[in-house]
């Protein structure tokens, strides 16, 4: 049984006004948990070794704002299963669990939940998987759907007046969602944030596009919500302080408010200049953003060194048939040259098993892998998300499978599944052999990276800390890629151009992604990576158990 929360007699405007202001009357003690990533393309955990101490991809920026929400008098612990396992003692000493999440966590969640009540402890469970598929989730107690607001407020407000587990699920549906510019820091003081390979910040949310894979629209609606610059600088602030020296804007699309970007990136020019460029900035954007190009100006003066674009594919058909029309405005390779010269280098994401698709497919995405010199290409076979037109029109033809654990996609595809896979098999292992990856980073080096500005004081980053890091990663590059991998020719050719040009940071970075990308593909052709960010399906499942033991 369900039972569903809904809002008071009270306007919920105001009820979201209230969240912040929200005094309990009895003492709590919350243990936010986050679940562990699947090993995947986007974790990046092949890197992880060369870098030290960093055991996590990003800092999970959801869970960490309803940290920094949860009323003052309330105590707090925070865990990143990404970092370390959460300790029996931690559960026993909560009085409730919060848990946040994505589809590809989904397992982890459940393992949470699972040894949560076994101490007998209430889950509520808040963020997008559950957000976009609460059935998904029956064992968890309480169910926060939607973005932070009005649900959130009576959430705390159940939990104040108890902390039994309900006799049957409870559902709080966000109505009112409090305003972005309200937001509090998110709680980044609760996480070593040198254990993170990323830094992470919101300045939006939604996307005006209505692509029909895709389920940002549903969920956060196509009008983007935004903060304030003020509230930007302030995180970064403490990113950096706190060790980051690359962030990355998780907006759906950094672009989905052209004027508002602008607005922003004055501010972080400032920011840049008071820092001296020492944090490298990333995003996500639409290709529109080739035609903006007094904002491509201002982030290359902001320090914007990386973008990710949903290209999605290289043939127009495709694009037409997704209802992706603003790849088509402009010439993709176009857009990427584009890019390329404000010192931007270009990632795109790929998807295979499309309606579209036929024999020449897998060819045509290594050719342009070749020609548009991108280095970072995240390709997947194409999932079904619910609340999105794909899942809607596929399970209209019954072709969504709602039992998939055993494989990667939940589609029934126009190609056998078969074929979809091995296809994808071999543009992975092709896309990402050392050979062709190392000469799209030379193409970069040549044409990118020397676009880019550079700190008008490099020598002042040089301190004891920065140094000790420096020669530490430095060391386990030469000693992991430059001696024991068997494509070190590749990788010194690149590392003796970029270090004659004092270009040490660049050398770490793209050996570090490099060793990431060529060690993920070869795991792919042998079948030990799922082919789709989405996918549910168990893989390595020892390893990831030794993984959760070590940490």
């Amino acid at each position: 049984m369900i039972a569903l929360a809904e809002p008071t007699k009270t306007s919920s405007e105001t009820e979201s006004s209230a969240l912040c202001a929200f005094q309990p009357r009895n003492q709590r003690r919350i243990l936010c948990a986050f679940p562990r990533y699947s090993y995947s393309f986007g974790t990046f955990n092949h890197a992880f070794p060369l870098m030290g101490d960093v055991k996590g991809f990003m800092p999970p920026q959801g869970i960490l704002l309803v940290a920094a929400l949860i009323p003052e008098a309330w105590e707090i612990k925070f865990v990143d299963e990404n970092i370390r396992r959460i300790k029996p003692e931690e559960f026993a000493w909560a009085d409730a669990v919060f848990v946040s999440g994505m589809h590809i966590q989904r397992h982890r969640i459940h393992d949470i939940t699972r040894r949560a009540h076994a101490a007998g402890k209430v889950v509520a469970l808040g963020g997008p998987s559950v957000s976009s598929a609460p059935d998904y989730y029956p064992d968890v107690d309480l169910l926060h759907c939607g973005e932070v607001g009005d649900g959130t407020l009576r959430l705390f407000q159940r939990l104040d007046e108890t902390v039994e587990r309900p006799a049957e699920q409870i559902i709080y549906r966000t109505v009112e969602r409090l305003p972005m510019a309200q937001f509090p820091t998110p709680a980044y003081h609760r996480i070593d944030l040198r254990k993170y390979l990323l830094g992470s910040v919101q300045f939006s949310s939604g996307c005006p596009f209505t692509c029909e894979f895709c389920d940002i629209p549903a969920l956060y609606g196509r009008n983007p919500r935004l903060k304030t610059p003020q509230q930007i600088v302030r995180e970064l602030d403490q990113l950096a302080d706190g060790g980051c020296v690359s962030v990355y804007f998780v907006d759906d699309n950094f672009i989905g408010n052209p004027k508002a970007a602008a607005e922003l990136l004055p501010h972080l020019i400032e920011w840049q200049k008071r820092r001296d460029c020492q944090v490298r900035l990333s995003c996500e954007a639409t290709l529109n953003m080739a035609s903006h190009t007094k904002i491509l100006e201002q982030m290359r003066e902001a320090f914007f060194t990386n973008v990710f674009f949903g290209i999605e594919t290289p043939e127009p058909r495709a694009l037409k048939a997704m209802k992706k029309g603003q790849n088509l405005r402009t010439p993709i390779l176009e857009a990427v040259e584009t890019f390329n010269k404000y010192g931007i280098e270009a990632a795109s994401g790929i998807i295979m098993g499309l309606d579209t698709d036929t024999e020449e497919t897998p060819q045509a995405i290594i050719d342009f892998a070749e020609v548009s010199k991108i280095p970072i290409m995240t390709v997947n076979i194409l999932y079904a998300l619910p609340n999105t037109a794909l899942y809607t029109r596929l399970e209209q033809d019954n072709r969504v499978l709602h039992d998939a654990e055993d494989r990667d996609s939940n589609i029934i595809f126009l190609q056998p599944y078969e074929t979809v896979v091995r296809n994808w098999q071999r543009v992975i292992a092709k896309v990402f052999s050392p050979a062709e990856l190392y000469a799209r980073y030379a193409h970069n080096a040549i044409h990118t990276y020397p676009n880019r500005i550079k700190p008008r004081h490099p020598l002042k980053q040089a301190t004891w800390d920065n140094l000790s890091r420096a020669f530490g990663i430095f060391g386990r590059i030469i000693w992991r890629v430059g001696i024991l991998s068997d494509y070190r020719r590749h990788f010194w050719k690149m590392a003796w151009t970029e270090l004659k040009q004092g270009n040490v940071e660049t050398m770490f970075q793209v050996a570090m992604v490099a060793h990431h990308l060529i060690t993920y593909a070869r795991e792919c052709t042998r079948g030990k990576m799922q082919s789709s960010n989405y996918s549910i399906r168990r893989v390595e499942q020892d390893r990831e158990n030794e993984a959760m033991e070590a940490a």
